[in-house]
C-alpha cells in the first residue's frame, strides 16, 4: 500500500471531548478511500456519532458507505458475545446462584469497559484480515482511551502473576466449595478464555505501539482548557510507548471573520496557535477550518479532508520517535524517557527486579527493562528538558539489580 510498503496502517484519532474527533477521522477515513486505499473506519466511544457524521445508520460488523469505504460501530452485547462470551457466563451462573433472574444476572455481568477493549480488539481483526489497507479509529476521550490502551499491561501482569495461582486453588478446593457451598467454580474453560482474551490484547498493545504500522494522532481546538488537556494525553501516549505523530487543530476561524461577536475567539485562536505550535514541536500541527456549515454528509467531509490535508497523503507518517532509548556513557548505562509537559514534581520511580515503574501524575507505566538493565544497578535519575534519565550501573554478572529509587537533582 503506497509509501508503507504493503503494511496496513492504523490511524487513531483521540481528543478531549466535543473537540470535533469524530469529523476528523471520518475526513480521514474519506480522503483515504478516494486514494483508493480500502479503507475501514470504527468507533470505539460508546457515545457513537460516526453514523451521525456520515448521515447513515451503522452496526456492529462493516458496512460499505462509498467506494473503498467501509464503517462500523460497536455493540455492547455483540461485542460481549464475541470476546467475553464464556467469561460472561461463568459470571451469570454466580449470580443466578446468588438468587438474581436469568435476565438480570445476564445484565450485571455486562461490566463498564467492555464494549471498548471489544471495539480495540476489532483493530486486531481487521489488521489481519488483509481485507482493507486503513484502519481509522475514531477513539474514545483521550481519558478513557489511555485506560483502555494501558489494560494489555495490566493483563500480561495477571496472566503471570495471578492467574496461575488462580487455577491451583480452584483445582485444589473447587470440587469441596462447589459440593458444600453449591457455588459454580470455574473450569479450566473459564481461565483458558481469560488467557485468550489477554493474549489477544497483548497482541493488539504490539500493533499499536509499532510506529510502522500505527499513528495516534491529537484532535484540539484552539482553547486554553483543550491545550492543557492535549499536553497531558501527549505525555502520556509518550509515557507507554504510543507514537503520536501529529496534532490537528480543528475549528479555526479563518481570517476573513469580521463579526464583532466572534473577533474575540478569532484573536484568541490567533494567540494560541504559536503557543500550540511551540509546544508540540517537533510534532507536525495541521489545521482544520471552522466550516460555514454543520459537517454532516459526503460532500462536507471530503471538504474538511481536503482543507486538511490538501494534497498530502493521510496515511503517511508525519513524525518519527522513539518513546525511550538506552546509551552507554562514562560507564554506565542510560535510559531515557521523553515525557513532554510533564514537571519533576509529578514524577516517581520505582525499581522492582526487571521492571521499572514509572508514575507521571496518576498514571502508572510498568516498564520491563531491556535484557541488558535487568542485573545493572540504579543509580538515580534526572529530569531535564522533558527527557527522564535514568542511570543504572555497567551490570557485573551474576548479580541483580534492585531497590527504589526516586527522581533527583
Amino acid at each position: 500500500m503506497g509509501e508503507n510498503g504493503g503494511v496496513a496502517r492504523i490511524l487513531l484519532y483521540t481528543g478531549k471531548g466535543g473537540v470535533g474527533k469524530t469529523s476528523v477521522a471520518a475526513a480521514t477515513a474519506l480522503a483515504c478511500s478516494k486514494r483508493g486505499y480500502r479503507t475501514i473506519v470504527l468507533s470505539t466511544d460508546i457515545a457513537h456519532s460516526l453514523g451521525d457524521v456520515f448521515g447513515v445508520e451503522l452496526g456492529p460488523q462493516p458496512k460499505e458507505i462509498a467506494p473503498n469505504l467501509w464503517a462500523q460501530e460497536s455493540d455492547v452485547y455483540y461485542n460481549v458475545d464475541r470476546y467475553w462470551g464464556r467469561i460472561q457466563a461463568y459470571a451469570a451462573s454466580v449470580l443466578r446462584w446468588r438468587g438474581l433472574d436469568e435476565v438480570l444476572a445476564e445484565e450485571m455481568t455486562v461490566l463498564p469497559g467492555m464494549d471498548e477493549v471489544g471495539s480495540l480488539l476489532w483493530i486486531a481483526e481487521h489488521h489481519d484480515s488483509g481485507d482493507y489497507d486503513v484502519i481509522v479509529v475514531d477513539a474514545a476521550p483521550t481519558g478513557e482511551t489511555l485506560r483502555l490502551l494501558s489494560l494489555p499491561e495490566a493483563g500480561k501482569w495477571w496472566m503471570e502473576k495471578i492467574e496461575p495461582i488462580g487455577r491451583r486453588i480452584t483445582k485444589l478446593t473447587g470440587p469441596l466449595i462447589q459440593r458444600v457451598v453449591g457455588m459454580p467454580m470455574p473450569g479450566g474453560d473459564v481461565f483458558d478464555a481469560g488467557e485468550n482474551l489477554f493474549r489477544r490484547l497483548e497482541y493488539m498493545h504490539s500493533l499499536l505501539v509499532d510506529a510502522g504500522k500505527t499513528s495516534v494522532r491529537v484532535v484540539l481546538t484552539l482553547e486554553q482548557v483543550v491545550i492543557k488537556e492535549a499536553q497531558r494525553s501527549f505525555t502520556y501516549f509518550h509515557l507507554y510507548g504510543y507514537p503520536t505523530d501529529l496534532v490537528i487543530a480543528n475549528r479555526v476561524l479563518p481570517d476573513a471573520v469580521g463579526w464583532k461577536y466572534f473577533r474575540g475567539w478569532y484573536e484568541r485562536q490567533q494567540r494560541y496557535s504559536p503557543m500550540v505550535e511551540e509546544a508540540f514541536a517537533p510534532i507536525p500541527i495541521l489545521r482544520a477550518p471552522f466550516l460555514d456549515r454543520e459537517v454532516i454528509g459526503l460532500p462536507v467531509l471530503t471538504e474538511l479532508g481536503e482543507q486538511l490535508y490538501g494534497d498530502a497523503d493521510p496515511t503517511k507518517q508525519f513524525f518519527v520517535g522513539r518513546p525511550y532509548s538506552v546509551q552507554r556513557q562514562d560507564g554506565e548505562f542510560v535510559l531515557s524517557v521523553e515525557l513532554p509537559f510533564a514537571t519533576k514534581e509529578q514524577i516517581a520511580l520505582s525499581r522492582h527486579a526487571d521492571e521499572l515503574v514509572i508514575d507521571v501524575g496518576t498514571w502508572r507505566r510498568n516498564l520491563v527493562l531491556p535484557r541488558i538493565l535487568v542485573e545493572a544497578t540504579t543509580l538515580g535519575a534526572k529530569f531535564d528538558d522533558h527527557i527522564l534519565n535514568i542511570r543504572f550501573a555497567a551490570p557485573p554478572r551474576g548479580t541483580n539489580g534492585g531497590g527504589k529509587r526516586g527522581t533527583d537533582g
